[in-house]
């Protein structure tokens, strides 16, 4: 037997009892840094935050250029709030070459009982800065193996697996790394079910996500379009009438976005795919490119003083004023999150 046949029929072995079963046939189950939970068990859910991010490049990220104790510190409070808002599960989007650390997640998860989850994959935005070379000189499948041994064996040498790929693409059509790391997702999709999340430019770019996906045999409801925000217009609607999830994620206290988001969310219920919509901030913190240590840690995001809160505090009671029930709301938070992070391969017939 070959070595890629050998590797693939391994996998799926491993994979199937990861899950308890065939990946096809398993449980509703969603994989977090402690482990399996039942998909039912999480909760109100922030689908795209961070904790720290490392903006410095793939070259030169290192795990040593900040404190994890820091990190731990800063980020521990705003756990324990986000619980007593009622938040059971935080989806950390950090990939690696981005200050990824499963390590610091895993503690955050276990001392604060804050369901979290960590991904795999690899992130080609801001023109490919983010990438390690292999990206750009091994193929589809190569890199589809990399992160299948991710999910198998966990990330960087933990034990913590992955509960969903992020991806980073840029705006209109995809360059030929960016599509090639769209395919190497959709297979890793395929067998294993961790839904496909990608940072993505602009309407024009999340339809070819689409198609790329569709060629490879993955339905659209495998793909989560993080921040469609910043594409308001009606490709919103098409993507989630074609079936894809549509991420609202970068919601603040400051700008148009107190206005715009209610809006965007108004058009979704009317249009009838608020069943597609989720929502969260996309705050953390950065390290400091500049601190010869590594020590600094300074908040980022989307203006909010408060990280994780702004939804809570404002756009929730927006919402509430433009006639949204609680059934609504528990569709926004609790449902659809829990649709689109369930480990399921979403597959074209």
């Amino acid at each position: 037997m070959k070595r890629r046949a050998f590797l693939h029929t391994s996998a799926l072995a491993v994979s199937s009892a990861l899950l308890g079963a065939n990946a096809a046939e398993a449980p509703d189950q969603v994989m977090t840094v402690t482990g399996l939970i039942p998909a039912a068990d999480l909760g109100r859910t922030l689908v795209h935050e961070h904790v720290a991010v490392d903006f410095i490049g793939a070259a030169r990220t290192s795990p040593d250029r900040y404190d994890s104790q820091l990190a731990f510190d800063l980020a521990r409070p705003h756990f324990e709030r986000l619980q007593r808002e009622g938040v059971k599960t935080l989806v950390e989007c950090t990939p690696r070459f981005i200050g990824r650390n499963p390590d610091l997640l895993r503690r955050l998860s276990r001392e604060t009982r804050l369901q979290v989850l960590a991904n795999t994959g690899w992130y080609a935005a801001v023109n490919h800065r983010f990438l390690p070379p292999e990206a750009l000189t091994e193929s589809v499948d190569q890199i589809a193996d990399r992160w299948k041994r991710e999910w198998l064996d966990g990330l960087d040498g933990t034990g913590i697996r992955p509960g969903f790929l992020k991806l980073g693409t840029g705006n209109g059509a995809l360059p030929s790394v960016d599509a090639k790391l769209v395919r190497a997702a959709a297979r890793v999709h395929r067998f294993s079910g961790l839904t496909i999340a990608i940072h993505t430019g602009d309407g024009a770019a999340a339809l070819d996500e689409l198609k790329l996906l569709r060629e490879e045999g993955v339905r659209p409801d495998a793909l989560i379009w993080v921040h469609a925000q910043n594409d308001p217009g009606p490709i919103q609607i098409e993507a989630a009438r074609l079936g894809a999830w549509i991420s609202l994620d970068g919601y603040s206290l400051s700008g148009p976005n107190v206005l715009r988001y209610p809006a965007m969310i108004v058009a979704h219920r009317e249009a009838g795919t608020l069943n597609r919509v989720l929502l969260s901030h996309d705050d953390g913190w950065a390290v400091d490119g500049d601190a010869p240590s590594g020590n600094k840690l300074t908040l980022f995001g989307n203006g909010n003083p408060t990280p994780f809160s702004s939804l809570f505090s404002q756009l929730i009671p927006d919402l509430r004023t433009r006639g949204f029930t609680e059934a609504d709301l528990q569709q926004l938070l609790v449902v659809n999150p829990r649709s689109a992070l369930t480990l399921r391969p979403r597959l074209l017939s």
